[in-house]
């Protein structure tokens, strides 16, 4: 036992301005003429005051409530489909499944009037519709009475769906993503003051909020399981991460953009080092379970109506169950359950719907620009669909699969998510949110806020607000867009409103190539923008402005991607030599005079 002279208390580490940390992850820069350091973008300046002095536990609730702030202003501008008859947008599509869900026994909930907002999310979304809609009904009855709140705009409706999006995305989004951050600042060896700063970024994503709280959903409730999952799974709790996963699939079916890398990562962690058939099983029984927990409520329910006699002999015949190459027994018991779940399955998935419906920045909608594809048959277009993104997302999952480390996780997931959002079956503009959250916590790792990687960052994230602008647009949205979106990027120096991330002899800064690349995509933006501002489209070309922000975009996507794909090789280490990872070390450190 140590004697009292002995014992040295532990003291806590300290990590000076100028130490080789701060200047590796790129908070702090050079000054060219009084080669002094200085924060190296606004946003490290604001958290400045903060640095080694302010304890955590107080800059987080500040950080929560900023950012708290700048989401309820924007909700108090217009959302989507206010005053737009004839089916009033997706407010209106939230607010009638909380009314169907609230009213009808839940054997209804898939087949209900499906030409007016029929449900089309899988089951916990349905469950969160329930939940919303019991609670707003003891409000005010009438925002949810079945057939009579149709296209409903009142203004206290308005007040309690903006705070349902708001309380959702602060019980379940907010806590993983402080949660995941922290740890991946961990594994990454980033301090926690630097993590703080990746935090706000994360949090003022300009899309995220935009798209929540100013066009109207509930996307982040289905990226906080994602970020559980990925919480889990660099803790090392794979099984959490397939129950989190499983959360954010039966949310909302667009998580399949991550589920390729999330079986590979897990299936390489089974099978290296060494093949561990317990693990694997764990995980497949866990995956099962979770989803059989999931539909369980529904399935009881169901079997709940038939107990109390709701007849069902009615309800259309999913195209599901007619294409099966034999009969079912519609007296049997178990018939009942199996047609609701061939209906989920067919709301879920929307073939019928075409290759895609609104003009969004992917493949399939650029070359149907010069190329008409309605010219060919729809299972044709499913099968080269199917075969584009195969190809796509095989290389960071193929990746992810033989190196299954933590610290991959999130270029894995943005690099498998950019090849579906560029060449999948039935995208929307608003899934550009799946590739852009793995992208952008890559700001609390290793080098993250160093213009490397930031400028990469900011360049994904303000070209993916921007292709929405046209969306946003016809919501009402233009001020809150511009607001946000000029000032995440000032933040983060970015242009066009700040170049720091592209000065000349900034530490771990960019080529001249990559350079000329960012300006002259920021600059096509902000010519749009003026373009579609002043310019009137030709009478004989409508949607002339449209496409062409269709094609900029999906060009700056596919740079992204590659950039991920890239950037995950080099990580990975598959092709890196001692040599030039140290060269590569080196090039993050100040050069001395």
């Amino acid at each position: 036992m140590a004697s009292p002279t002995q014992h040295k208390p532990r003291r806590r580490r300290k990590i000076e301005e100028g130490s080789l940390a701060h200047v590796t992850h790129g908070t702090l820069d050079l000054d060219t003429h009084t080669h002094a350091r200085k924060p190296a973008f606004p946003l490290v300046a604001f958290l400045w005051p903060a640095k080694g002095t302010v304890s955590q536990w107080v800059t987080i609730p500040l950080i929560l409530m900023t950012a708290g702030l700048f989401r309820w202003a924007v909700g108090l501008w217009g959302y989507s489909g206010l005053q737009s008859p004839p089916m009033h947008g997706d407010f209106e599509a939230q607010r009638h499944w909380m009314e169907i869900t609230k009213h009808l026994p839940v054997s209804q909930w898939y087949f209900h009037d499906l030409e007016w907002w029929g449900l089309d999310y899988p089951p916990l979304t349905a469950y969160h519709s329930w939940l919303l809609g019991v609670i707003g009904s003891a409000i005010n009855p009438d925002w949810f009475a079945l057939f009579n709140s149709r296209a409903l705009d009142d203004p206290s409706l308005k007040i309690y769906m903006r705070a349902t999006a708001f309380i959702s995305e602060y019980f379940i989004y907010i806590p993983a993503v402080i949660i995941f951050l922290r740890r991946y600042a961990r594994i990454e060896r980033v301090n926690v003051w630097e993590a703080s700063i990746a935090l706000v970024a994360v949090l003022m994503q300009p899309s995220t909020i935009l798209i929540d709280h100013g066009h109207f959903q509930y996307n982040t409730v289905m990226l906080g399981f994602m970020l559980a999952s990925m919480s889990s799974m660099a803790a090392g709790r794979p099984l959490w991460g397939c129950v989190f996963f499983v959360g954010a699939l039966g949310f909302k079916q667009m998580a399949l953009f991550y589920a390729p890398a999330v079986f590979a990562y897990l299936l390489g962690i089974c099978v290296f080092p060494q093949i561990n058939v317990v693990r694997f099983l764990a995980i497949a029984v866990v995956t099962v379970l979770s989803f059989a927990l999931l539909y369980l409520p529904f399935l009881l329910g169901i079997l709940y109506d038939m107990y109390r006699g709701i007849n069902m002999d009615d309800l259309p015949m999913p195209p599901l169950l007619a294409s099966l190459p034999f009969s079912l027994d519609e007296k049997a018991w178990y018939y009942p359950i199996i047609l609701q779940l061939a209906q989920t399955i067919h709301r879920i998935f929307p073939f019928a719907r075409g290759l895609f419906e609104d003009k969004v920045a992917n493949i399939w909608c650029a070359i149907h620009t010069f190329h008409k594809l309605h010219r060919y048959s729809g299972p044709l277009l499913q099968r080269a669909a199917l075969l584009a993104t195969s190809a796509a997302i095989a290389p960071p999952c193929l990746i992810l699969f033989l190196k299954p480390r933590k610290e991959l996780l999130p270029l894995a997931l943005a690099a498998t998510s950019w090849g579906f959002f560029l060449c999948s079956y039935q995208v929307h503009e608003k899934n550009v949110l799946l590739p852009l959250l793995p992208m952008t916590v890559l700001l609390s790792g290793e080098r993250g806020l160093l213009p490397s990687i930031r400028a990469w960052v900011g360049l994904a994230n303000m070209l993916g607000v921007w292709t929405m602008f046209p969306l946003l647009k016809r919501d009402d949205l233009r001020v809150p867009y511009f607001t946000i979106t000029l000032l995440w990027a000032y933040l983060l120096g970015l242009p066009p409103v700040s170049f720091s991330a592209y000065h000349e002899g900034s530490i771990g800064g960019l080529k001249l190539a990559t350079k000329i690349l960012h300006l002259n995509i920021y600059l096509a933006m902000v010519v749009w923008h003026f373009v579609e501002a002043f310019v009137p489209p030709p009478a004989d070309k409508p949607d002339l402005w449209t496409v062409a922000n269709v094609l900029i975009g999906v060009a700056g996507f596919g740079i992204c991607y590659l950039w991920c794909l890239w950037r995950l090789v080099w990580k990975s280490g598959l092709l890196q030599t001692k040599g030039a990872a140290q060269e590569e070390k080196d090039s993050t450190k100040p050069k001395t005079q």
